[in-house]
């Protein structure tokens, strides 16, 4: 499945979820990427619109700073200044 089309997805479901509940929604779904052998840089381009998917990214690339395929964590940090 291509990354244009998980952010399809994304865009359509995410409209049937409260926003209090988005935050856990991105992080699964991240995971869910990840876990399906999707690219953080590619997760990080699609998705360079979307605040809560950005913020899952980074902190599930926080929380795997070990592993040794996100060696470029810091390229992932979410820029609060940053208009969405």
């Amino acid at each position: 499945m291509s990354v244009d089309l998980t952010k399809e997805i994304w865009n359509e479901l995410k409209r049937y979820v409260n926003s209090v509940d988005r935050v856990d929604a991105a992080t699964a779904f991240v995971e869910v990427l990840i876990d399906n052998d999707v690219d953080a840089d590619d997760i990080k381009s699609t998705f360079k619109s979307d605040s809560e998917v950005k913020r899952a990214l980074a902190s599930y690339l926080k929380d795997h700073e070990d592993d040794d395929e996100f060696e470029d964590e810091e390229d992932f940090e979410i820029d609060e200044d940053e208009d969405y």
